[in-house]
């Protein structure tokens, strides 16, 4: 089989596209690579959905964390601490033990008017289930980056805004929302980058993955346990995970210079790749 006919064949597996069953012998170097990649396909979809939905929710725990009404402050506190505090690890497990005592056939809610039934069994699949968790780890680690952002704007910036008579709304939009952003973002992308590696997770988890079709880890064990060479599966799925790595750290760094275009060049923060020889 070339490897055009791989890619044909095996390209779109995991999102259940293209041949179902899995090579078993004489496995090339070409079909690793073919199938790993298309594990990826899940690895990013976890990683778009849970920061995107998370740097929504971060913002506003952060904003509770840091309000003066003592009781929204120790939600987002409490909120922070349990998930920041526990291993990602153990909170998948929880999750899917927890997931799993919803009834399968939905839990059934009376408006009044009209009664709904919510779905509960797509909870206990990786697609959505994990999905959750990855989305609640990341909040609480982002809402602390963005709480740290919040305590580090300069306090003459909010007397000249209240100087002005702006509102709240605008004082938030035009002087907290920027500032915020602007200190926060080169911790931020670390935390898009952590929240990327840490969807390997998923396949050692609870989470049973969709139609068998799973994530790059999954494939690369797959053929780790039939070739008995871990030597060539894991380091290709390492390889893909660095690139992406770098196209994350590109477009994080687009927007960390859109953010940062009004300052003088030498005020600049910038996005750089090092190498930690000592850690």
């Amino acid at each position: 089989m070339s490897c055009l006919q791989t890619i044909s064949d095996y390209g779109l597996r995991s999102l259940g596209i293209g041949e179902r069953l899995l090579p078993k012998t004489d496995i090339t170097i070409c079909e690793q690579f073919v199938l790993i990649g298309s594990g990826l396909f899940w690895n990013i979809y976890f990683a778009i959905f849970a920061l995107s939905i998370g740097f929504i929710s971060a913002i506003s725990i952060a904003i509770m964390k840091n309000s003066s009404n003592r009781f929204l402050s120790l939600i987002g506190k409490y909120f922070i601490f349990i998930f920041r505090g526990s291993p990602l690890f153990i909170q998948f497990f929880c999750a899917y033990e927890i997931f799993v005592l919803f009834p399968k056939i939905g839990i059934d809610l009376n408006l009044i008017f009209i009664e709904v039934t919510l779905e509960t069994r797509w909870l206990t699949r990786a697609w959505l289930g994990a999905l959750i968790v990855l989305y609640l780890n990341t909040t609480a680690y982002s809402a602390e980056i963005f709480y740290g952002a919040l305590k580090s704007i300069p306090k003459a910036d909010i007397d000249a805004a209240n100087s002005l008579g702006l509102s709240s709304k605008s004082k938030f939009i035009k002087i907290i929302y920027p500032n915020m952003l602007r200190f926060s973002w080169p911790s931020y992308t670390n935390e898009a980058i952590f929240l990327f590696h840490a969807t390997s997770l998923v396949f050692f988890s609870g989470f049973p993955a969709w139609g068998q079709s799973g994530d790059a880890l999954y494939y690369a064990n797959y053929f780790a346990d039939k070739t008995f060479n871990p030597f060539i599966p894991y380091p290709i799925i390492a390889f893909y995970f660095i690139l992406l790595t770098l196209v994350i750290i590109g477009l994080f760094g687009i927007i960390n210079t859109k953010l940062n275009k009004h300052l003088p060049s030498d005020l600049k923060s910038k996005t750089r790749i090092k190498i930690n020889f000592i850690r």
